[in-house]
This record gives C-alpha cells, sequence and structure tokens, in this order.
C-alpha cells in the first residue's frame, strides 16, 4: 500500500486550509515543466513557481509536473498562480480518497490511482495522482517521486502525436499510461494465483492460507483503486466540457473500454481467489480422510491378529494346542495367513 498518508486538513481548521506532514526520509517536492506545440519544445525544472506565470496563458501547452507532497506552501502558491479552488487543492492532499472527477468550467479536476507492483515489498503500491487541466495547460501531483509517465514525455520530446494536440489529449495519454501499467500488475497477479492454484493442488500448507489472505486484500485494495476510474471516464467521455475536443473523446472510449477489461480480470481474479479457500480445506479433508484410511486399514489387520492371539492368551489348563510342540510356529502360520489375506483382499478392492 501507499506508505505516505497525511491528514489533508487539520482538524478546526478553515475548509480548503492544506497541511503536509513530511514523513521521515520523504523527497522534497519537484517541480518540472514541459511546454510544447506541433513546432515548440521545452524542458526545464521550476525552482520558483514565478517561472510558471509566463506559461499560464500562452498559447502553447504548458504540463507541470508536481513530484511529492511535502511542501503544502509551494504547492498552494502553484494553485494561487493557475486561480486553483481551495477546495480542489484540497483534494489533491487527501490521498485517501476514491477517484473522481470535478467539472469547474475554467478547468477539470480528477483524480485516480496508480499501481505499481514491487518484489521486495510483495505489496502493491497505490500513489495518489491528481490531475488539472484547462485551456492550455495540464499540473499533476503525484504522491511519490517516480512515476510511468516516461513514455508520454518521450513522445512529446519526439515530436509524437501528442504535440498535435491539447491538454485534453495529453490527459489521455496519461491516464492511457496508468491503465496500461494496471495490466502489468494484474499480470503479476495471475502469475501469484497460478503458482499458488498449482501449490494448493500437489501440496498446501499453512503458508498457503496465508498466502491466500495476503491475495484477498491485495484484490480488495485494488478493487477500491480501479473500481471508481470506470466512473470518471464515463463522466470525462461524456462531459459537454469544451476542455474536451470531439477528436479526443473516441480515444477516451477506447480508454473506459480498456478499464472494463481490467476490472473484468479483477474480477475473474477475486472469484479464483474465494474459490481457493475451498480447495485448501478439500485438500485438508483429503489428506485427512487418507491419514485416516492408514490407521483404519492398520486398525482392521490387527483385529483377527489380537483376537487370535487373546484366546491363545487364556490361562486354561486344558488347551490342546499348548502341548504340540508346533503349536506357536502354527500360530504364526496363521497370523501371516490371515494379514497375507486380508492385503490382497485390500489390494482388489484399490483400498491400497
Amino acid at each position: 500500500m501507499s506508505r505516505h498518508r497525511r491528514p489533508f486538513s487539520e482538524k478546526g481548521s478553515p475548509t480548503g486550509i492544506v497541511r503536509s506532514e513530511t514523513d521521515a526520509g520523504h523527497a522534497p517536492v519537484r517541480i518540472t515543466l514541459i511546454d510544447y506545440d506541433a513546432t515548440h519544445f521545452q524542458e526545464r525544472q521550476v525552482d520558483h513557481i514565478a517561472e510558471c506565470i509566463p506559461f499560464r496563458d500562452s498559447e502553447t501547452v504548458t504540463w507541470i509536473n508536481v513530484d511529492s507532497l511535502a511542501d503544502a506552501s509551494l504547492i498552494e502558491e502553484l494553485g494561487r498562480c493557475f486561480s486553483i479552488h481551495p477546495l480542489i487543492l484540497e483534494d489533491v492532499f487527501n490521498t485517501k480518497q476514491r477517484p473522481k472527477l470535478v467539472d469547474l468550467d475554467s478547468y477539470i479536476y480528477l483524480n485516480l490511482k496508480m499501481l505499481s507492483f514491487i518484489e521486495r515489498d510483495t505489496d502493491v503500491k497505490v500513489e495518489h495522482i491528481s490531475i488539472i487541466f484547462g485551456s492550455n495547460y495540464l499540473i499533476s501531483f503525484q504522491e511519490d517521486v517516480g512515476d510511468t509517465f516516461d513514455t508520454v514525455r518521450e513522445s512529446i520530446r519526439k515530436e509524437g502525436k501528442i504535440r498535435k494536440f491539447g491538454p485534453d489529449y495529453l490527459v489521455y495519454a496519461l491516464i492511457d499510461t496508468i491503465v496500461d501499467n494496471y495490466f502489468t500488475v494484474m499480470e503479476k497477479f495471475e502469475e501469484k494465483i497460478e503458482d499458488l492454484d498449482e501449490e494448493l493442488v500437489i501440496h498446501s500448507s499453512q503458508q498457503s492460507l496465508h498466502r491466500i489472505n495476503w491475495l484477498k486484500k491485495q484484490m480488495i485494495l485494488l478493487r477500491k483503486s480501479v473500481w471508481p476510474l470506470r466512473e470518471v471516464l464515463n463522466s470525462l467521455e461524456r462531459s459537454e466540457s469544451p476542455l474536451i475536443k470531439e477528436a479526443t473523446t473516441i480515444y477516451l472510449r477506447d480508454l473506459y473500454d480498456h478499464t472494463i477489461d481490467v476490472i473484468d480480470s479483477l474480477e475473474s481474479f477475486r472469484d479464483m481467489v474465494s474459490g481457493m479457500i475451498d480447495i485448501y480445506l478439500s485438500g485438508l479433508s483429503y489428506r485427512m480422510n487418507e491419514i485416516m484410511k492408514v490407521l483404519t486399514l492398520i486398525a482392521t489387520i490387527f483385529i483377527p491378529l489380537t483376537f487370535i492371539v487373546g484366546i491363545y492368551g487364556m490361562n486354561f489348563h486344558v488347551m490342546p494346542e499348548l502341548a504340540w510342540e508346533y503349536g506357536y510356529y502354527a500360530v504364526w502360520m496363521i497370523l501371516i495367513g490371515v494379514v497375507a489375506t486380508m492385503l490382497l483382499y485390500f489390494r482388489s478392492r484399490a483400498w491400497i
């Protein structure tokens, strides 16, 4: 899970005032700016918010990316520069909220979850991503440093298709990258589910049950992150805002279909994980039955043997076999014959 959780509004404080608590070791805020159109491109790191002012009303498309939410005052200053409502900034810092979309006419705000699977941590990392875009700019806020947007940046640098469109298409490109990464995470979980399913069939253990519970928790986490995105994309696609061009709508519709595919895969995985509990219990019951079967066969074999030796253990003086020279050996032959006969019978019935 995402490790940096900070309250977005201090108790008793005025509405819209954001507050950030920097975790130990949390990276400082890093702001990068990419400005482009079909024939122009520049990329730079922003050290002061005042550097963004010339791009506020430019005719080119400006993408401002903010890594880390550690410095609330710096982000508030950026919000004032682009006339972003304080309540929207509050939502930027509310990293626990579900994906949503807010249309404020002059700009559109949406947030979603970026997923990444780190093997050494075993859990899925969920990062809160906020996007605000207007007629000529897009501002993205990321909870942590590092993302999956490198392909988008490379496309802009190499005069890709993004350079020919406005901020609405850039929004599509960013969300498409995030959704594509969902598929990567789903593939990782598919491998783990298949491995666990094979383990349950061949040789399950107490550790298998722990892995099933871990997978169930991860499925719940993924569902909370992915399901609301469907509503966000549906609202974005059907929006009548002039910020969404008709040429971009078809891409958003395709992105919506990809999200549905992710949700379908997620639901299938949830059903498989839920069924693993039954497989585990069935395997446990089967092994217990096998143990009881062996013990029952052993007990059944010893019942007639116990009966025979019990007879010759009686303390009667008149027992003809006791005086017979080969009586001891004869009893042993009988016991061995009884065991052999029973084993042959069990094998004929496929009990052993």
